[in-house]
């Protein structure tokens, strides 16, 4: 599976065109947040994504806090909101918790990570907004990174943890233990699963 991961789109025009001319190549596309600017115009991003004609896989980031998802997504069935949920594709699994960004650990997190049933015989990928605590895409000056999430990953072993925020990691790339971590940045990245 050819996965487009992107981030930190804040409706930015031009990366939107910059991935529009990619999204032909990919299986399926991933959002890790932030595609709005505090939740302005939700609904009109999320209809841009859901005219790819193509499963998006979403979490909300920090700046779509204050939208209310069920309402927005009314129609679009392209999007697969998956905060606090997993979504089945088939060959691959994946997990979905978005939001936050700011938190060192998150005990809601820890609740939701103890109570999914991970698949053994399927590739699984993580997508969170904020990257796990002590990596190469949480430092700014020092880690600030989310350590529940690193727990979950130390320990379930996801083969991929799709993350953003911090814009100044976009691109970079990390490993914890054989989980592969990246930031996509906003212009995507493709990954092959």
């Amino acid at each position: 599976m050819k996965i487009l991961a992107f981030t930190d789109t804040h409706s930015n025009r031009e990366v939107k065109k910059k991935l529009e001319a990619k999204v032909e190549k990919a299986d399926i596309l991933v959002c890790c947040g932030d595609f709005t600017v505090f939740g302005d115009k939700a609904q009109k991003e999320l209809r841009w994504m859901n005219k790819f004609g193509k499963t998006v896989v979403l979490v909300h980031g920090n700046h779509e806090n204050n939208v209310d998802f069920k309402k927005a997504l009314e129609g679009l069935d392209n999007i697969k909101y998956i905060h606090k949920s997993v979504y089945d594709a088939g060959q691959v699994v994946f997990i979905g918790y978005g939001g936050d960004g700011f938190s060192l650990e998150d005990k809601e997190f820890e609740k939701f990570g103890k109570s999914l049933v991970l698949p053994d015989d399927r590739k699984l990928v993580f997508i969170t907004h904020q990257p796990p605590h002590k990596t190469k895409l949480d430092w700014i000056w020092d880690h600030h990174g989310n350590k529940s999430y690193r727990k979950f990953v130390e320990k379930a072993q996801p083969d991929l943890h799709i993350c953003g925020h911090l814009h100044e990691n976009e691109g970079r790339e990390d490993k914890i233990k054989k989980t592969v971590v990246l930031n996509p940045g906003p212009e995507g990245k493709f990954i092959s699963v």
